[in-house]
């Protein structure tokens, strides 16, 4: 670690429970974000801002006009570009250290055990059923640690599903496929987006860094309307 990564990370050094040790686990980390949306595209920033040392990111949407309420890292004049690309620049920007993999595609079952190959954690960004139920589903195969969220109007809720765990699939087994609400349809408000992305970008760098305890056998639920958060035991 050089004079400038020591300046960068020395806020992160200078927390008791990552300290240099951890920060240099984070840089030789791989984490993949599925969804560059209002989840995805705050944990993945983040994550870039936190040094971790490669980020795969994994959207095959566009950006559009409708989405910069709650997605903070596109501008007006971006629309109608790759979402993914448009935020590896702004990782890149952030944090030039790390290798950031841009996959413009859609995550899905044909794909998925080649993006979450060499990962150290997942993050399920899309609040999109089918992808939660895919990455929940092949990690556990996998034995690798994912965090999934999803969120609605000014609630959310996020949960850390790890090996030999209880997982998303124990929680909600009836989900079908296509069962996808859009956020055309389904309001959602900006802060509880990130709220939510903090809370899984929080949850990977505690992972990589070795601290506990995770979200793991429980669900954390809150709503910003009446300020409430509760832990589910799950």
């Amino acid at each position: 670690m050089n004079a400038d990564d020591r300046l960068r990370y020395s806020r992160l050094i200078a927390i008791e429970n990552i300290g240099r040790e951890g920060v240099e686990k984070l840089n030789n980390a791989t984490v993949l974000v599925v969804g560059c949306g209002a989840l995805g595209s705050m944990a993945a920033m983040q994550l870039a801002a936190s040094g971790v040392g490669r980020i795969r990111i994994v959207d095959f949407d566009t950006i559009d006009l409708s989405n910069l309420q709650r997605q903070f890292f596109f501008t007006s004049d971006e629309t109608g570009k790759g979402k993914a690309e448009m935020l590896a620049q702004r990782m890149s920007n952030l944090n030039p250290n790390v290798t950031v993999e841009v996959h413009n595609s859609l995550f899905c079952e044909k794909n998925a055990r080649n993006l979450i190959s060499g990962c150290d954690f997942v993050v399920e960004a899309t609040d999109n059923p089918d992808s939660m139920t895919t990455v929940d589903r092949i990690c556990g195969e996998m034995g690798v640690r994912c965090v999934l969220a999803g969120v609605s109007d000014f609630s959310g809720q996020v949960m850390t599903c790890l090996p030999g765990k209880r997982r998303y699939s124990d929680i909600f087994p009836q989900i079908e496929e296509g069962g996808v609400l859009p956020c055309s349809l389904n309001g959602v408000a900006g802060p509880a987006a990130a709220v939510a992305a903090s809370i899984e970008a929080a949850e990977a760098i505690k992972s990589i860094a070795g601290i506990t305890p995770l979200l793991s056998d429980k669900m954390l639920v809150f709503d910003l309307l009446d300020l409430s958060f509760d832990l589910i035991e799950t």
